[in-house]
């Protein structure tokens, strides 16, 4: 009986981790998914990533309305 208790508990503990690695790692993954699409928004629409910010950089192609309509499409889905 005791061993049947000890891998209840041990059952439990493993719940525990996951979820709690569950809970850490999402809010990262989700960062990191809006990051990248940010610069790949960024990248279609002519221009530079830089400083967590796009700019102009030395194009004349950047389309600052392309950019933004990207993020915002790429946000809500």
């Amino acid at each position: 009986m005791k061993e049947a208790a000890g891998e209840a508990n041990l059952t439990v503990v493993a719940i525990i981790l996951i979820g709690v690695i569950v809970a850490v790692v999402t809010p990262l993954i989700t960062s990191l998914m809006s990051n990248t699409a940010e610069r790949a928004c960024c990248t279609d629409a002519g221009g530079v990533w830089k400083s967590g910010q796009c700019t102009r950089g030395n194009s004349n192609t950047y389309d600052a309305a392309g950019y933004r309509e990207c993020v915002n499409s790429s946000n809500t889905k």
